[in-house]
């Protein structure tokens, strides 16, 4: 699902063709798209209606398809958006696509994608702090420690982020 948040994102701000759209999607959160990701998935858009497809000439080329989001679109990205499954809460690519845009989103349903990964988060940070608890093997205790911290530092980041993020630029 986060995929199709990037793409209804990058073309909810401008109509694209298939590369700008994958270079849009890589510069602002380090994933490279494959065609086989990309093409799919706008073709399915364009089959619900969430985007439209148009030909633009190129001179002594085939012409390119740029793809533009529709009405439909739009509200889909928000549903997307702001719709974050407690079973996806632990996915960090499904929750990293969320906040990228939580523009998109009033403050009652920012936090509420937050709640989602703050539970999800202190729920399998119990879990494994009982693990490392009962480990007698150093090494996997001090591995499952690190884990443990990495937890920790986002649980602050969590906390952070119930503020405007612009106020700790």
């Amino acid at each position: 699902m986060w995929i199709e948040i990037l793409l209804l994102s990058k073309l909810a701000v401008e109509p694209m063709h298939g590369y700008e759209l994958r270079k849009a999607v890589e510069a602002s959160t380090g994933h490279t798209l494959s065609n086989n990701s990309l093409y799919p998935t706008l073709r399915r858009f364009v089959d619900a209606g969430a985007v439209s497809r148009s030909a633009e000439e190129q001179e002594a080329k085939p012409p390119r398809h740029v793809y533009t989001v529709t009405d439909v679109g739009r509200e889909l990205l928000h549903d997307l958006l702001a719709d974050f499954p407690g079973e996806l809460a632990l996915n960090e690519p499904e929750f990293l696509a969320r906040v990228g845009n939580f523009a998109w989103l009033r403050p009652e349903e920012r936090a509420r994608v937050l709640d989602v990964r703050k539970n999800a988060l202190v729920a399998e940070r119990t879990r494994l702090g009982r693990l490392a608890a009962g480990q007698a093997d150093p090494w996997s205790r001090a591995a499952l420690q690190h884990v443990l911290g990495q937890f920790d530092a986002e649980l602050r980041w969590l906390a952070d982020l119930t503020t405007d993020p612009r106020e700790h630029a």
